[in-house]
């Protein structure tokens, strides 16, 4: 296996990243913070780094991936990002350790949200724009990975996405550089229209910028402590909403409107399934908040906000709902599974497996009680090919076991049930708050031990890159010739 090609690319994203800290570094400059400092001496390092390898791996031809060499450069784009945009977490005022440096850079990346800040109001306005600029750029980034590499390395049922002039693992990167330039429009302008709408309802520019960024990306970051609840603005949390929704839908669609075909979203079967499973979570907790005494309209208020962003893998929180009782804690559980749709920003099993699952149990229903028919599994009014369901229950099984086992090890490492029950089910489904006190709504990572927080952090990445695409580089065969 070639790894030039590899490093090379590696390369040019890490020297890429190294411009991206400069943003902060300016922000800092501009509010007289002397973390500036800080960002320019990661900068330095991080394109000393970028620009060597870049240039010492450069190819004369054009690069063409293999299968191997795909999957490497998958892990190991988000693998660079989480180590360098650790350094400036620990060189800052904040002086992160570099275990809580790297879970929070990780963290960001993965659009996860979880966070060991403990008052984030003490951090600069660079540290606080530049995790908001990582789930941004990692939103983004998981967007390309859905739509072009994903569905060629046939991962856990993306092969249903494959686009039938790019079915072969050799065009991974002529097919990503493709849908980059127009991925990275729409994503910007639907930034741009969050932060204009935040500005417009009452949030200052710098906060609304760096809310539309993890919006978006469904990422969950915020400037203030107590999250979107510190504004206690019902007009934010709305446009908040409406904001996790957009990025949780498919951005093939965004694209295909672009070129005037906005119907293809409302036909599209995942989108109906992921806005009636969020209207069924949103309907049940704001009965149970109702029912158990809060008031008709804020019961509709916080149910929506923190249902939506629950379940879209955002993590923003507008109320302690681990004081909700143990049908709400349990209902949002669940929800953390699920995630959004294929080709969307989110995490989580998402709603397209659950489609194929549906129809495949469907299917055997209807093989027991007629044994010698013909039943197919259709999706999307498309036979559904074996190996896609296979792919796609076997990555379901594997989740759930991946679950577990970090439950498990959570629990080895002195976590108490709830805690890491829920730990596990927020990394894998990278959404950022778990339950109960201790990193519940009103907590944080900080006080988890640095084993566990590794654990997470490999729960993180493990659940944003899809299992498959990490798991088989820990297999012999794929380092074999």
């Amino acid at each position: 296996m070639r790894l030039a090609p590899v490093l090379n690319i590696l390369g040019l994203l890490t020297t890429m990243l190294a411009a991206a800290m400069l943003i902060p570094m300016a922000i800092d400059l501009y509010f007289g913070s002397d973390d500036w400092q800080v960002f320019a001496v990661s900068a330095l390092l991080t394109a000393f780094v970028g620009v060597a390898v870049w240039l010492s791996t450069a190819q004369r031809e054009p690069i063409d991936l293999g299968l191997k060499q795909a999957f490497l450069l998958t892990n190991g784009s988000w693998l660079l990002i989480g180590v360098f945009g650790s350094f400036p977490f620990m060189f800052c005022e904040l002086a992160l350790s570099p275990t809580d440096a790297i879970f929070e850079s990780v963290s960001g990346i993965t659009t996860t949200g979880s966070t060991v800040l403990k008052n984030i109001e003490e951090a600069s306005h660079g540290i606080l724009i530049w995790r908001a600029l990582l789930q941004w750029l990692g939103g983004v980034g998981i967007v390309v990975m859905a739509m072009a590499v994903l569905p060629m390395l046939s991962v856990g049922g993306m092969q249903l996405f494959r686009t039938e002039s790019y079915d072969r693992a050799e065009k991974v990167v002529p097919r990503a550089a493709q849908l980059a330039g127009g991925i990275g429009l729409v994503y910007a302008f639907l930034t741009a229209a969050c932060a204009a709408m935040l500005s417009f309802a009452g949030m200052g520019v710098f906060d609304a910028v760096a809310h539309a960024m993890t919006t978006i990306a469904t990422g969950g970051y915020s400037t203030r402590t107590a999250s979107i609840g510190a504004f206690d603005s019902v007009a934010i949390e709305w446009i908040v909403i409406a904001g996790m929704i957009v990025g949780s839908l498919p951005f093939a669609h965004y694209l295909a409107m672009v070129r005037g075909g906005w119907q293809s979203l409302l036909r599209d079967p995942q989108v109906r399934w992921f806005l009636a499973l969020l209207l069924a979570v949103v309907g049940l907790l704001c009965w149970h908040l109702n029912t158990s005494g809060m008031p008709l309209g804020t019961a509709i208020r916080q149910s929506s906000f923190n249902a939506v962003s629950i379940m879209t893998g955002t993590g923003y929180g507008s109320a302690d709902f681990s004081a909700w009782g143990g049908f709400a804690s349990t209902l949002l559980l669940i929800a953390m599974f699920i995630g959004g749709c294929g080709g969307s920003t989110t995490c989580g099993i998402k709603v397209f497996r659950l489609q194929v699952l549906a129809t495949t149990a469907r299917v055997q229903i209807s093989r027991l009680l007629r044994p010698h028919a013909v039943v197919l599994a259709y999706y999307n009014k498309r036979p559904v090919a074996p190996e896609v369901m296979d792919s796609v229950m076997g990555f379901f099984y594997l989740y759930i076991l991946c679950f577990v086992l970090l439950a498990i090890l959570l629990g080895m490492m002195g976590l108490d049930f709830v805690t890491a029950l829920s730990g596990a089910a927020t990394s894998i489904s990278n959404v950022g708050p778990g339950l109960g006190n201790l990193i519940g709504a009103s907590g944080n990572f900080a006080t988890v031990p640095d084993a566990a927080k590794w654990v997470m952090a490999f729960g993180m990445l493990l659940g944003r890159l899809e299992l498959f695409t990490v798991l088989v580089m820990l297999t012999p065969a794929f380092w074999s010739r």
